[in-house]
């Protein structure tokens, strides 16, 4: 362990251990081995994060519109310009491929790019005369320090969904990144700096729950962000409401894609395996569950499974590879067990992904693509969030049947349909009762001027993320009333409730 890297926080514009409470392994999934160490903070570093941000938020939110875009056109500059080393970074300690790594980075820089439109988007109203002499107006006011906690599988785009935004809108801004790849928040917090950012107003605290108790305690803190699975969700929503705070929680998902018999099945079921695959199915828009309705089963098992034996799963800094490793040993362990528990409970396992091994790298966090047939609501498979690459095929009769299916899970963060009937899927839109849908668009994230967000247990709280939500939750609303009177006016004033004239 000599010479092992450490990775440590960035408060107030610089990087430091602060006071921390041990240290976790940072891997590298490809190889198994360990390749950095991430320090744990405590509440004393949250209390200093927040100390500094507050102090900073002092400047920063009474900064100009003008100097906010700035910021926000050079820190776009500056990412995109690095933006293959910041993907390098996800590569290396998440496990994606190198390819969809990148992805993730210019997804998130869409997000920048919209908050660098900062000027129109917190524009107020005005309404002239509103009574004699009296006009009204509103405009929008930061509201302090917040905070996001963010999930291990995007650790460059979900932040995105946040800091842009908050700075952008004159907030200053806390991350609590995963511990499992905290790297490339350390780069981000160096090209805020660079874009010319004040000193802590974009801070960095690793860690784990004693870091996500403090933010969510901390009275300092006015908002938090999160995103992560459903327990957690619900856990940050509850705790974070309770002491006053703005919460949106963002959590899982069980995402299905209805086949019809109609659709062309080539096309569906390539768009199924990247779906279910890409990113080892680390995703929380991944499509995990295929509803085929009535003939069309057969044909898009057949045609998935043998795109799903046909994937290079590799290393993901190996431009060959389709799919990279698990993010941890536990997590490979953990799907592998669903796969298991599929065929006891009844499903066939048409395509089997335990036990790959990738030469080379025989102590990868590995497992191949893996298609479970027959699966159906009672099967564990089918009722938790795997998050991997497992893709369970259920088979139902008609459309009804599988909007009814969709609506009785729990989940309600993305959904589709591959279909060439208008009316199928327009009564498939109508439907269903999910946040995001996609017709022949198997992850339907919404581009940056839109809002992301599901319903139902994938979702606490009232407020999706970025876009018109994103400005809304990080901005409160000020409505002034006024007049000037000339000196020789009569007041006018009276006792009795004030009405318009």
């Amino acid at each position: 362990m000599t010479g092992m890297r450490t990775i440590e926080h960035w408060i107030g514009g610089k990087s430091t251990s602060g006071s921390p409470s041990g240290t976790a392994p940072v891997w590298d999934p490809a190889t198994g081995a360990q390749q950095a160490e991430v320090v744990l903070g405590s509440a004393a570093d949250v209390a200093e994060a927040v100390r500094v941000a507050a102090a900073a938020f002092e400047e920063w939110s009474q900064s100009s519109l003008s100097r906010r875009a700035k910021v926000l056109f050079a820190f776009r500059e500056l990412a995109t310009a690095r933006a293959g080393e910041l993907a390098e970074l996800v590569s290396s300690e998440h496990g994606k491929v190198l390819s969809d790594a990148r992805g993730e980075v210019d997804r998130g820089l869409e997000v920048v790019e919209f908050a660098c439109g900062i000027p129109h988007l917190l524009k107020g109203s005005f309404s002239d005369q509103a009574s004699t002499d009296v006009d009204v107006f509103s405009f929008r006011s930061p509201l302090g320090v917040v905070a996001g906690i963010t999930p291990f599988n995007f650790p460059v785009m979900v932040p995105m969904w946040m800091h842009p935004v908050a700075i952008a809108c004159g907030n200053t801004f806390i991350l609590k990144p995963s511990e499992r790849d905290p790297s490339p928040s350390q780069l981000v917090a160096e090209l805020w700096q660079e874009a010319g950012l004040p000193d802590g107003v974009f801070n960095v605290v690793q860690g784990g729950k004693e870091v996500v108790d403090a933010l969510l305690d901390d009275p300092g803190v006015a908002a938090v962000s999160f995103v992560g699975s459903t327990p957690i969700a619900r856990y940050v929503h509850e705790r974070g409401t309770a002491t006053g705070k703005r919460v949106q929680a963002l959590g899982g998902a069980k995402n299905h894609a209805v086949v019809l018999p109609d659709a062309d099945v080539d096309y569906a079921s390539d768009h199924l395996v990247a779906a279910a695959f890409g990113s080892a199915g680390e995703r929380c828009m991944a499509i995990s569950a295929a509803v085929t309705v009535g003939g069309a089963g057969d044909a898009l098992v057949e045609a998935v499974s043998a795109k799903a034996s046909a994937m290079k799963v590799g290393p993901g800094r190996d431009p060959s590879s389709e799919m990279g490793p698990i993010v941890t040993r536990e997590a490979r362990d953990r799907i592998a067990g669903y796969i298991g528990s599929g065929a006891e409970q009844g499903a066939r396992v048409a395509v089997d992904g335990r036990g790959l091994v990738v030469p080379g790298h025989e102590d990868g966090f590995f497992i191949g693509p893996s298609v479970l047939d027959h699966v159906t609501p009672s099967m564990d498979a089918y009722r938790d969030e795997i998050f991997g690459p497992v893709l369970s095929v259920v088979r139902a009769d008609t459309v009804d049947e599988a909007i009814a299916l969709i609506n009785a899970n729990p989940y309600g963060n993305g959904t589709a349909i591959f279909t060439s009937s208008g009316e199928a899927a327009r009564r498939f839109k109508r439907g269903v009762t999910v946040g995001m849908i996609g017709v022949n668009v198997p992850i339907p994230v919404p581009m940056a001027y839109y809002s992301f967000g599901g319903w139902k247990d994938s979702l606490f709280g009232q407020s999706r993320i970025h876009g018109p939500d994103g400005v809304d939750f990080y901005t409160r609303t000020k409505v002034v009333t006024e007049r000037w009177p000339t000196v020789s006016a009569h007041s006018a004033a009276s006792y009795h409730f004030p009405t318009s004239t």
